[in-house]
């Protein structure tokens, strides 16, 4: 690897640890031109299949931008920075294990409601109506409504098999 410091062709690895979830690999190095020491990190790359818009474009996929969307729905919500790059994770092991070259950005929308429903049912409120489009207030209604029927314990039958009120 050549020095970022004074360009020299040879440094040499002093230390190396996993990083994140042991999915990188984090050096320190040594320039043996200028004596210099600095930090690389090494990821596999994916090939991760193109996403199909709405209109029919096609695009790359990008990590980052699902990133941001995710960090505009979890803004000023108790979510661990740790927990959102899990998320992340889970997410772009779903593009990569799909078997398609093509994913539409409906599915990958989908793939992100589901975790952020997981982190934070607020945040999951703020995505839904931005990818639903939701134009009055009760479509936030409905959807939280949605949220609630799915957190309920399900009724427990009676001794004359009829479901008890709780």
């Amino acid at each position: 690897m050549r020095c970022p410091f004074c360009g020299a062709p040879d440094t040499r690895v002093i230390d190396s640890r996993l990083g994140g979830q042991g999915d990188s690999v984090r050096r320190r190095r040594e320039c043996l031109g200028c004596g210099a020491r600095f930090t690389t990190f090494e990821n596999a790359e994916f090939q991760l299949p193109r996403v199909v818009k709405q209109d029919g474009s096609r695009e790359p996929f990008n990590r980052d931008k699902l990133r941001a969307g995710m960090q505009r729905a979890l803004q000023k919500r108790p979510v661990a920075t740790e927990q959102v790059e899990e998320a992340l994770n889970r997410l772009i092991r779903q593009a990569h294990d799909a078997t398609e070259r093509e994913i539409p950005s409906r599915r990958i929308g989908d793939w992100v409601m589901s975790e952020l429903r997981q982190l934070d049912e607020v945040a999951y409120v703020r995505f839904a109506s931005v990818y639903r489009h939701f134009q009055d207030v009760n479509a936030f209604r409905e959807e939280i409504e949605r949220l609630q029927q799915a957190a309920a314990p399900p009724a427990k039958p009676t001794d004359n098999g009829t479901a008890a009120e709780g």
